[in-house]
């Protein structure tokens, strides 16, 4: 069948610290909408490669029936840079309009903390709050159609698509998720694969969705929800084998919340990356828990590179109050385990946050000196989503009023913390400490052109 309608997906994302990012949930829902829709065409536009000019001439040139921007930050997340991302995405809303009246589709993990907001303020047609393959193929289809998904009137218009806000159902998701996908196929884009393992020196990919952590502060479960679901080994692989052996693409970052959540799946596909004779690197994101010896040397077999840990603090009390459910010693013995495998390590940490004073402060920065050749990346605050323990917190203690949005870059800062003695006490410690200012970029780009290194190289920053 001849693919007879167009749908323009736009990256709206130019966030390029550390460095940018391939846009992976794009490349998820254009594949999933090719795979189901035998009519629909869809193309991918990246802010990262065009300009604003350069995206109303490729609109006006492609025609599509119907544009999506997706939304992926709000801001940096960095107290020391309150840069908020709103009036870049306003412009491209902007762009939009003045190339076409095709109805405009939002969403993306930015769009799904503050959908309502975002909603009236950016104004598009329709939004798809968390995940969004099906929920997009099924509002597509009933767009191309011209009738309700569920034969219903007006009033009722759209009401069976999950995560679906519109002016017809008052601005509100009036239906949230609570089928979720497991089998996800993926075909990267290849000018945009080309382009960012150029600049990033790594691709992406997803194992799992959704977080069964508690973590106070944390926006993951309000965009992807609790319920973890494990996406198919086989599909993970076979996408992991095209790259290696079409591209030579040898790096990628498996962008989990956490990685090391259902170790035996995790198991499987190590296995099976090692099984498929691939020589790939890797990294995620890893909670300092939930780890053995035998996974470890396992995973590091399959090619496991680089672990992020999501620590926050190097002190229990804090752990605790952050609802972490791990230890110091949890720490120290899985710092162990990396250092004895030959797995580069780095700890990111939260300064300052609700609760902290000079004494977990000090605690954390004495801790630091036991954990050997890591580099430690702390962020100064937390910042304040809607929906999360800490809201809740903030508001009960006076720190935030209870009608504050929060669109605007927002932090929990302790009272009496002090950045500059933070500092002063990191560079005490003889510890690799790498601040958000620090300006260390320009010289990682350096280290991996120098080194004709591809994937994360802050290894090279660490100190004993």
């Amino acid at each position: 069948m001849k693919r007879e309608k167009k749908l323009l997906l736009i990256s709206a994302n130019t966030l390029a610290d550390p460095c940018p990012v391939y846009p992976l949930g794009l490349s998820y829902l254009k594949t999933y909408l090719l795979n189901t829709v035998d009519w629909l065409e869809v193309k991918i536009a990246d802010m990262n490669l065009t300009t604003l000019p350069g995206l109303e001439s490729e609109i006006k040139e492609y025609s599509p029936d119907w544009v999506g921007v997706s939304i992926r930050n709000i801001d940096g997340a960095n107290s020391l840079d309150m840069t908020s991302f709103i009036p870049g995405y306003s412009k491209i809303m902007s762009a939009v309009r003045a190339s076409t009246n095709a109805p405009v589709l939002m969403g993306g993990a930015g769009f799904s903390i503050f959908p309502e907001m975002l909603f009236q303020l950016l104004a598009p047609d329709y939004g798809v709050v968390g995940e969004g393959e099906e929920s997009l193929r099924q509002l597509i289809c009933s767009l191309n159609e011209k009738r309700d998904v569920c034969g219903g009137d007006k009033k009722e218009r759209f009401s069976q698509i999950e995560g679906l806000i519109s002016k017809e159902t008052g601005g509100i998701i009036i239906n949230p998720h609570s089928k979720y996908l497991k089998t996800l196929n993926l075909q990267f884009d290849e000018k945009l694969s080309d382009f960012y393992w150029q600049r990033s020196g790594m691709l992406n990919i997803q194992t799992k969705r959704g977080c069964c952590y508690n973590c106070i502060y944390c926006s993951y479960p309000i965009i992807d929800g609790r319920c973890v679901r494990t996406l198919d080994t086989d599909l993970i692989v076979g996408t992991l084998e095209k790259l290696y052996r079409d591209k030579g693409i040898n790096y990628v970052f498996f962008t989990d919340s956490v990685f090391n959540i259902q170790n035996n799946y995790n198991a499987q596909l190590a296995e099976k990356i090692i099984k498929s004779g691939i020589k790939i690197n890797w990294g995620a994101y890893f909670s300092p828990h939930n780890l053995t010896d035998d996974l470890l040397a396992l995973f590091r077999r399959a090619g496991l590179k680089h672990i992020e840990f999501g620590t926050e603090s190097l002190c229990t009390e804090q752990m605790q109050r952050y609802g972490k459910n791990f230890t110091i010693e949890d720490v120290l013995l899985n710092s162990g385990r990396a250092f004895k495998y030959n797995i580069f390590y780095a700890h990111f940490l939260i300064l300052g946050g609700i609760g902290e004073t000079e004494k977990t402060l000090r605690e954390t920065m004495e801790n630091s000196k036991k954990i050997r050749y890591s580099v430690f990346f702390p962020y100064i605050g937390m910042r304040i989503y809607p929906g999360t323990p800490l809201q809740r917190m903030a508001i009960e203690d006076g720190t935030i009023s209870a009608d504050n949005p929060l669109l605007d870059p927002t932090y929990y800062l302790a009272e009496g913390f002090s950045l500059e003695r933070c500092r002063e006490m990191a560079k005490e410690t003889g510890k690799a400490w790498i601040f958000p200012d620090d300006p260390v970029s320009a010289d990682i780009d350096r280290m991996r052109v120098l080194k004709k290194k591809k994937g994360l190289i802050w290894e090279y920053l660490r100190k004993p």
